[in-house]
């Protein structure tokens, strides 16, 4: 990943390692409650509404080639029923594991000779900028995997008729009468018949009555 730029301290999903001073083993928690930001989740299936609270547990950890992040996220998602189409809430803890490396710093912790010639090697790594590392990305992906794909409002969601959509939760009993596709061409032409018949008896009746007035 590219070096990260023009951090802003006051971004609530920014962090500060200063205090952690580069010392290997030295520690910091960071307790910390923000408002998600958008799209926090799975796009049009089920995420964290924009602006709901989530509370982070952060432990930084500082390493020889950086500052290692463990952490937790908890937040209430919302979306909809895969099944029923209902709309569900669901309770979300999330774990996420992240290095933030050093820029003049390799992956062993010594100082890079020179810094271009690693820019390949870099592509999947994650930078401090003057101490400072942005969570987001990590947050994201984090929230992305401990989210269902397919959320169900329960296990044992029947979901809709596939004939009229009625929920089949709220009516356990619902069913429609089958018909034997191989018999409705036959119950047709025998509709038609009866229709023929009726009209023959009436063309009759009409007949003998004409005679009658004569």
């Amino acid at each position: 990943m590219a070096l990260n730029t023009r951090l802003d301290h006051r971004n609530p999903l920014v962090f500060d390692t200063h205090e952690l001073g580069r010392r290997p083993g030295a520690l910091q928690r960071l307790p910390r409650t923000i408002d998600a930001p958008k799209d926090l989740g799975i796009q049009g299936v089920i995420g964290v509404p924009e602006g709901s609270p989530v509370e982070l547990e952060l432990r930084l950890e500082s390493v020889m080639e950086g500052v290692l992040v463990t952490g937790t996220a908890r937040a209430q998602a919302e979306g909809e029923c895969v099944r029923c189409l209902e709309p569900l809430e669901q309770e979300l803890e999330a774990d996420f594991q992240e290095m933030f490396s050093y820029p003049d710093a390799d992956d062993r912790g010594r100082p890079k000779a020179e810094p271009a010639d690693d820019a390949e090697e870099d592509e999947d790594r994650l930078f401090l900028e003057d101490g400072l590392f942005d969570l987001e990305p990590v947050l994201r992906d984090a929230v992305v995997l401990a989210l269902p794909m397919q959320p169900v409002c329960q296990e044992d969601c029947p979901g809709l008729c596939a004939q009229c959509g009625a929920r089949l939760a709220d009516d356990p009993d619902h069913h429609h009468d089958a018909v034997d596709i191989r018999w409705a061409a036959l119950q047709g032409l025998a509709g038609s018949l009866e229709d023929g018949e009726k009209d023959e008896m009436s063309g009759a009746e009409a007949g003998v009555d004409e005679k009658q007035e004569k």
